[in-house]
Order: C-alpha cells, then structure tokens, then sequence
C-alpha cells in the first residue's frame, strides 16, 4: 500500500437469516402489519396455557422443552406465539381495541437432536391478524402476497391442508410450490411443507383479553430456517448457527 493512500474498506456480509428478517418485515410492513418481539425465557402460562395447550399435552414433556432448572415455571420458549398472546394484552392495557396486524420474528428452542434438517435453537416468524372480519381467505391472501415478494421472478402456488393446533381453530398445513421455467430444478412444481396456520382460537382471544364474539383472527407460524434453505439452496441447516465465515461470506 503506498504511503497516503486510504486502506482498502473491508466489509462483512449479512446473515441469511438476519437477510430474512429484514426482507420479510418489509412485505408485511407494506401489508399494514407492525413489528413485536418477546422474552426468551418466558413463563409457562404465556408459552402454554394461554395458548391453550393443555397441561398434558405432549410439548410440555422434557423431551420437546426446555424447562429452567433455577426458575420453575419458566422456559426456553418453544415458539413465537407467545408474543401474539403478550401483544394482544399489552393492546388491551393501553385502551387499543382491534384490528392488530403484527409480525414477530425471533429465536426459539427445542429439545431435540440435530441433524441435517432440524436444530435445537432456530428461528420462527409468527404472524397475527385480528378484527371484526377476518378469514380464512385473509390468510390465504397474505401469505400468498408474502411468498409472492420473497421469490420474485417465480411463481409461487400455496394450497391449505387440514391439520390440528391447540392455539387454532381450524387448523391447516400451509404448502408452497414454485413453477415455471424460472423455478430452481430442485425446487420446480414440488409442494413443500412450510408453516402451520389457522384462525385464532376463541380461547386464546379470550385469554388476551379479547371479546371473542365480536373479533375473530387468524395467525401463522414458520420457520425462517427451512425458508432460507429453499431460498439459497442450503444443504445443511447447521450451517446457519455455524459462525464458519465460509458460509457467512457467501451471502
């Protein structure tokens, strides 16, 4: 380097999964939806109970959970819901009745082994819409506008399949299918698994503090783990939670 001359700036690169956080709190912000986030460690009311997830269902076994040794009666949350719940209360302390539209993404932690596919911590986006008139359909559309912006260039096809949440009422599995000629190959007109969904239970409403016979809402959960490895073609999940500045630096 010759005497004077500025040092060549050397610059990072964003994580995949902070690169997805970023980009997927634009769409819903251009969908009217605002930004909440929670605790990590939260109590077992917020994070089961007011979810409606009873006492012997069996996510609370310490297979699934991780409970907190020192502090009983707290977790590692298991998911994002908790926040839609401690949200919704929040809105009702300050006097704000609905409609809600809020997005939260964050880490969440499981008890299980890793692999290729699943990890002990990842991260989840949740989705939650309440008001005197939501749908089915309503979901359907936004998630739909949603996949749209993420894979621009590609169409993108959803289809709902019934499934069953205690926090849901219906409850439907959520795949997606890329077409066209402009699809990956890998990808191109297969249906994958992405999230699960449905319109809020009344029981959680009510748990929030909300009238339940005047609004209904729907809610949507995902991890952003397996949608960075269908964005990016990722082969191995453990990559992301890695450090390895090789991986990092590709993107």
């Amino acid at each position: 380097m010759k005497p004077g001359l500025p040092r060549a700036e050397s610059r990072g690169s964003i994580h995949p999964i902070s690169s997805l956080i970023r980009e997927a709190n634009r769409i819903f912000f251009d969908m009217g939806f605002t930004f909440a986030e929670g605790p990590l460690l939260e109590d077992e009311w917020h994070n089961f109970d007011a979810l409606n997830v009873p006492k012997d269902h069996p996510a609370r076994d310490m297979q699934d959970t991780f409970f907190i040794k020192d502090e009983p009666g707290y977790v590692l949350r298991t998911h994002t819901s908790p926040v839609q719940v401690r949200y919704m209360e929040e809105q009702v302390k300050r006097g704000i009745q609905p409609p809600y539209r809020v997005i939260v993404p964050g880490k969440v932690f499981r008890n299980e082994a890793t692999d290729i596919t699943h990890e002990a911590e990842f991260f989840q986006i949740e989705g939650l819409a309440v008001g005197e008139d939501i749908s089915l359909a309503n979901l359907k559309g936004t998630l739909e506008r949603f996949f749209r912006e993420l894979f621009k260039g590609v169409s993108v096809e959803i289809r709902f399949r019934p499934s069953f949440f205690p926090f849901t009422e219906p409850s439907v599995e959520v795949d997606m299918r890329l077409v066209g000629e402009s699809a990956p190959p890998k990808l191109r007109d297969k249906w994958i698994e992405m999230m699960g969904a449905g319109m809020v239970h009344p029981s959680v409403l009510k748990n929030a503090g909300i009238d339940s016979e005047k609004y209904r809402g729907f809610a949507f959960g995902m991890g952003l783990d397996r949608l960075a490895i269908i964005r990016w073609g990722i082969d191995d999940i453990r990559l992301m939670h890695s450090a390895d500045l090789r991986f990092i630096n590709q993107f």
